[in-house]
């Protein structure tokens, strides 16, 4: 009877444990995958045959497609940011640093991270749909039995395509977040248009500009990487499937906001030592 409490005890007080250990495995593994998937993106493509129709496909569909969602965000985040930053500043006397501060935390941090986010929502989970589907059904099976990499042909388009148009779309939220800021801050807050763009031209620099379009072409690609890789992966039917375009937002989502931290700091640091 003592042994059989035990090894009850045992059992309570390992489980914990034991399902923190399964977790960090799994997390290990499926990082260890998207990293040899993104070995292999890179090693097929540089090599020929060159598919160039996929990769206008997938830009139309990754670009064109998220521009409506990108657009509208970048729109009322330069309205918000802009409102909430004159009412804040109006307590100090200091409206005419506005303009300035929503620029810079839009081109450093706000723009490429909510366009990641946004375009992780609208086609991370689409292309895992898409990649999850064609595994399921065996067309990525399919492939390999006619001599056409599956790497080269399904994943290399969308992840040079979602790299190259993360930071134009970065760009059209930087624009339209900045609109939408200009007419709160002027026609609504009364602050002076001359003073609102005179603070942006001192005090806003093009690393800043730089730093933003860098890590939204960093995010691209790894949340194009992470999206084939769980459709790539997925297993199970049409339950499987759902389970990889979930996993894809959750796990884009949460990537983003880590490498931003990651990126914030090298790029900080960078930047401090060439000052010095």
């Amino acid at each position: 009877m003592a042994g059989q409490t035990n090894n009850a005890w045992h059992a309570l007080v390992r489980a914990p444990f034991e399902a923190l250990g399964n977790v960090v495995l799994s997390l290990l593994l499926e990082v260890g995958e998207t990293a040899l998937l993104g070995l292999g993106v890179i090693s097929w493509a540089v090599r020929p045959p060159y598919r160039l129709g996929l990769f206008l496909q997938q830009l139309e569909f990754i670009g064109v497609g998220s521009l409506f969602i990108v657009l509208l965000t970048g729109l009322f985040t330069g309205l918000v940011f802009a409102l909430q930053s004159s009412f804040a500043f109006a307590t100090f006397n200091a409206e005419s640093l506005v303009g300035a501060t929503v620029v810079i935390s839009m081109t450093r941090e706000l723009s490429p991270v909510l366009s990641g986010l946004m375009v992780t929502g609208r086609a991370g989970s689409a292309i895992a749909t898409e990649l999850g589907t064609m595994r399921v059904t065996e067309q990525i099976d399919a492939l390999s039995t006619m001599a056409v990499n599956p790497i080269q042909y399904l994943a290399v388009p969308r992840v040079l395509a979602m790299t190259l148009v993360m930071p134009l779309l970065t760009m059209l939220f930087n624009m339209v977040g900045f609109f939408g800021a200009y007419v709160v801050a002027v026609f609504q807050a009364g602050i002076d248009r001359g003073t609102f763009m005179g603070r942006i031209h001192q005090l806003v620099e093009l690393s800043d500009v730089l730093g933003g379009l860098l890590k939204s072409a960093v995010f691209g690609f790894v949340i194009a990487l992470i999206a084939c890789q769980k459709g790539m992966c997925a297993q199970g039917g049409s339950r499987g499937v759902g389970l990889a375009a979930t996993r894809t937002v959750v796990s884009g989502s949460v990537t983003v906001l880590v490498l931003d931290y990651v990126l914030t700091t090298i790029i900080l640091t960078l930047l401090r030592e060439r000052s010095f």
